[in-house]
């Protein structure tokens, strides 16, 4: 299900900044859409900040259940005049016991084996000889490498092969979750090549855009791709970045950010 939220900044940068804060998301994780562009105006008359919609997608939250049907009261009976008791001695007090079940956290070990699992039928499936190689990154992340000889058909051209398996590991094991897992695919490096060449498009292209003063629109790009453009040019200056469109035609915008430094 995806929800979104508004927010605004001294430019483009820091509106989506304040959403991602706010959010606890990453860059990647979230679509933007430019509602407003700062303006500076003159000695301040006339400024106003920039204002971002950032779409980001939630687990689709289950139906409730129907509320039950009160069981029908009994009618009100005459309390008799009750007798003395008898003094009861108290009880000695009772140790509680946790199971070690319900105390034992959900440990990576469960993760790592629904990805193994799923990794090793879809390769199966596919005909390639080619086992995943699981860890787990500072940040939480699975970093699943496929490990095997001439994996050229799991990348595909341009890596569109291997972002399919990612997605469909992504969804497989994420269904069912309380708490989204991010998994990362790649085989032969190819995410590390495929990060630099797209760090040299990024820096090439912002060259242009601030000797001519013209904003330049990228080849569709996957998420991932999108998120490498954006950091590679977080901090070039009078330079920022947005996207704009849907998946998969969704772009990354180098735009001129006129004389604004971050």
């Amino acid at each position: 299900m995806l929800k979104w939220i508004e927010t605004t900044g001294k430019n483009e940068d820091a509106a989506i900044e304040a959403a991602l804060l706010q959010l606890g998301l990453d860059r990647d994780d979230v679509s933007v859409e430019i509602l407003e562009r700062a303006k500076s105006g003159f000695l301040g008359i006339g400024s106003c900040p920039a204002k971002v919609k950032v779409t980001y997608e939630v687990p689709d939250e289950p139906e409730a259940a129907p509320a039950p049907t009160p069981a029908p009261q009994p009618e009100p009976v005459k309390a008799e005049t009750p007798q003395p008791a008898a003094p009861v001695a108290p009880a000695a007090p009772v140790k509680e016991e946790v199971s070690p079940a319900a105390a034992a956290p959900a440990g990576d070990d469960a993760v790592a084996k629904r990805i193994e699992e799923f990794l090793t039928g879809l390769l199966e499936h596919m005909g390639a000889n080619a086992t995943p190689r699981i860890t787990v990154d500072e940040r939480g992340s699975y970093q699943v490498e496929l490990v095997g000889e001439h994996l050229g058909s799991l990348i595909g051209r341009r890596g569109e092969t291997l972002d399919a398996i990612q997605q469909l590991t992504v969804y497989a094991v994420n269904r069912g979750l309380t708490k989204r897992v991010r998994i990362h695919v790649d085989a032969e490096h190819y995410r590390a090549k495929r990060e630099e060449s797209l760090e040299r498009l990024a820096n090439k292209v912002a060259g242009k855009v601030v000797k001519y003063r013209r904003n330049v629109t990228l080849e569709p790009m996957n998420a991932y791709e999108r998120h490498v453009i954006h950091t590679a040019l977080q901090d070039y200056p009078d330079v920022t970045t947005y996207s704009v469109g849907t998946e998969p035609n969704r772009r990354t915008v180098v735009a001129y950010s006129r004389g604004e430094h971050r």
